[in-house]
């Protein structure tokens, strides 16, 4: 064995920066999640924001009662990410358990680990989004069974959206939905979109929609939101990041602050 040297102590500690990174965006994803983490890294992530994710247990079929069942666990999920640090966002990535919970329950379980941190989910920002788009008659397509369905078509109704066509997949595992091919949902949503609609909203944070919404639009010549894109672009907002890339989408064209305005 070779000598070692002595290890020398410097005295002088480099002065700190305030943050790593300067913006964070904290993510409570399901334990079945396949797409959101690589969605927010693809559309939110860069030297100036950092992304940081927790995981909660969920149970597949995706039910009410089971979507329900994830409310207990969502302060301790908040509290995992960066315990005693503050976050600029923090969102949860699940669109039917944000209805069947409730936005205001979601908020108020996030909050308790994270005082004072804006909480974002899917079905708010959703709205937000088509707002900013300028729809009111909308077509949705969701991936999941009629039972699920029903609840999120109802929330956009509440929220002052005409629902011009709702079209549902009939699938109970989140999984299999992360499966869907981003080409195949171009088809689908050509046939879930009628002539009447301004906007088209695809539902749920499992499918890899984000990925094929410009083609979407460019099939159904009108504006696309999906859960991961208007969670996406309000994280975006929060964090003060109002960069155009409409090669993304024509909400992602939107400078983004214009999330906070619209909700």
């Amino acid at each position: 064995m070779h000598d070692v040297p002595d290890i020398q102590s410097i005295a002088n500690r480099p002065k700190l920066d305030a943050r790593p990174i300067g913006k964070r965006v904290g993510l409570v994803v399901l334990a079945t999640d396949h797409t959101t983490e690589p969605d927010f890294q693809r559309l939110v992530a860069g030297p100036g924001i950092g992304v940081y994710a927790a995981r909660i247990p969920y149970a597949n079929p995706t039910t009410p009662e089971n979507l329900r069942k994830m409310q207990p666990a969502l302060t301790a999920g908040a509290a995992l990410i960066l315990p005693g640090e503050t976050l600029d966002a923090i969102c949860y990535s699940c669109t039917s358990a944000s209805v069947v919970i409730g936005e205001e329950a979601v908020r108020a379980a996030i909050n308790a680990a994270k005082p004072g941190v804006p909480v974002v989910t899917p079905t708010a920002a959703s709205a937000a989004a088509l707002r900013a788009l300028g729809a009111r008659r909308i077509g949705i397509l969701t991936p999941y069974t009629l039972e699920t369905s029903r609840p999120l078509v109802r929330y956009f109704a509440r929220e002052g959206f005409e629902i011009a066509a709702a079209a549902c997949l009939g699938m109970e595992d989140d999984r299999e939905m992360a499966r869907i091919p981003p080409g195949a949902l171009v088809d689908l949503a050509r046939a879930a979109t009628p002539a009447d609609a301004e906007a088209l909203f695809i539902s749920c944070t499992a499918l890899r929609a984000a990925l094929a919404a410009a083609e979407i639009e460019a099939a159904i010549g009108r504006p696309v939101v999906s859960s991961n894109l208007a969670t996406a672009w309000a994280c975006l907002g929060l964090c003060g990041d109002d960069r155009s890339r409409p090669e993304i989408g024509r909400l992602m064209a939107l400078p983004a602050s214009a999330s906070r305005r619209s909700t």
